[in-house]
């Protein structure tokens, strides 16, 4: 019987063949873990009375969520992840490095056939790399920050076959968005979610991260996509180790398989008050908007800021509404100025924040007010997602959001591109 990637990476890592349902003690890659789940990891960590972690090249901590620190007690518990990675020699990217999500493939860190694990829900986002990522609890991370293993329950796979060519104003967000609609909420409950067919091969790795990342919001264990040319060159621009790709066998067996054809696909937008309540844009047209978010683990890369900058330059956002950025990594805050989108976007009336989760976190940084509508390229929109349970919080490409911060009301960009 053939094997799902999922199935193939947790082989290799566990010297032993398993499939769908075995359960496992694997070997870990990498480990990970940021400001909001850190502190609970070394305080497990110290009550098992360890004196070392298992390899201190393959893990590390980052400061993102909150960033800079907003209060005492949150600097407190910085200072814990700062004198916990110098005690240990673990890598520390404090603020203004960037996203967790995004500075582990940018800096190299992660690679194809990989097994990694984080303290945070959207560590599936690797997957673009056709990385097996899990984000897993506190303890858990800890007992493998510790032993450089965990048990596993070999999930099922599901199966997405993208087919057609991306139209003119659709983007990877908006595939994600439409992955997410067709799957449900829970409809991939602890699943690998494998992405393949002609479409994704067209993709670019930004848009992979975001359609990775996103699988969290079905539920997936993890999302993983095949490896091609364009992953081998995006893992050697960014010096990562040599990729030894992993791809499904032809007789695989997969719990079930899902087909979208994205030829004819409008923009997407995901409605309050849950992810999978997804809509064409035409349905969320004209709703009045007071914030607009570009950034994030999703989408807060160089590729989104530029078609971002592309729409907003020479124009200038609705008055009434606020537009903020937060770039994913310095390195991105970097490039995105050298091309100028973030003179074009500040030009615009755009706020560009530090590199960081900004107001996706919902605790320091561009709360709304109650009643107030957000459409954001975030990957969530329960309520209270961004510090308020009174807000109304959309999401949509960079694109939509761009164009919606123009005419302060959600809008198609299509007209603007």
């Amino acid at each position: 019987m053939g094997q799902t990637i999922a199935e193939k990476i947790l082989s290799a890592h566990s010297a032993k063949k398993v499939c769908a349902g075995d359960i496992t003690l694997a070997k870990v890659d990498f480990v990970m873990a940021q400001d909001g789940t850190a502190p609970l990891v070394i305080k497990a960590f110290e009550k098992f009375g360890a004196e070392k972690v298992f390899d201190k090249k393959k893990a590390v901590f980052v400061i993102d969520h909150n960033s800079p620190s907003q209060s005492q007690g949150v600097s407190a518990l910085h200072k814990m992840m700062r004198d916990f990675a110098s005690k240990y020699g673990i890598t520390l990217f404090d603020i203004g490095e960037g996203v967790c999500h995004v500075l582990l493939p940018e800096k190299g860190l992660v690679t194809c056939g990989n097994l990694v694990l984080g303290a945070d829900s959207h560590t599936p986002t690797y997957g673009a790399l056709n990385v097996m990522s899990s984000g897993v609890g506190s303890t858990d991370l800890a007992i493998a920050l510790l032993t450089g293993s965990l048990w596993f329950k070999v999930p099922q796979t599901v199966k997405v076959v993208l087919k057609g060519k991306m139209p003119r104003g659709v983007f990877g967000k908006d595939v994600a968005l439409a992955i997410v609609k067709t799957l449900t909420a829970q409809g991939a409950l602890y699943k690998s979610v494998e992405i393949t067919g002609e479409a994704a091969s067209l993709l670019s790795m930004s848009a992979r991260f975001t359609i990775c990342n996103l699988t969290t919001e079905v539920g997936a264990k993890c999302g993983i996509m095949e490896a091609d040319d364009k992953t081998a060159r995006w893992l050697k621009e960014h010096n990562a180790k040599k990729a030894k790709p992993v791809f499904a066998d032809r007789d695989a067996v997969y719990e079930r398989e899902a087909e979208i054809n994205i030829s004819k696909l409008p923009p997407q937008v995901a409605m309050p008050h849950t992810v999978d309540n997804v809509a064409d844009i035409e349905k969320a047209e004209g709703t009045k908007i007071q914030q607009a978010f570009i950034g994030t683990c999703t989408n807060g890369r160089t590729e989104d800021f530029e078609i971002a900058a592309k729409i907003l330059k020479g124009k200038r956002i609705k008055r009434g509404v606020r537009l903020i950025c937060a770039p994913g990594s310095r390195q991105i805050y970097l490039e995105c100025m050298k091309k100028g989108y973030i003179q074009a976007i500040t030009a615009a009336g755009g706020c560009v924040t530090n590199p960081g989760c900004g107001p996706c976190v919902g605790t320091h940084q561009g709360i709304p007010s109650d009643g107030e509508n957000v459409i954001s390229t975030a990957n969530r929109n329960f309520k209270g997602r961004m510090g308020n349970q009174n807000a109304f919080i959309y999401l949509a490409s960079p694109a939509t959001v761009a164009a919606s911060s123009i005419e302060g009301k959600i809008a198609d960009p299509r007209k603007y591109l």
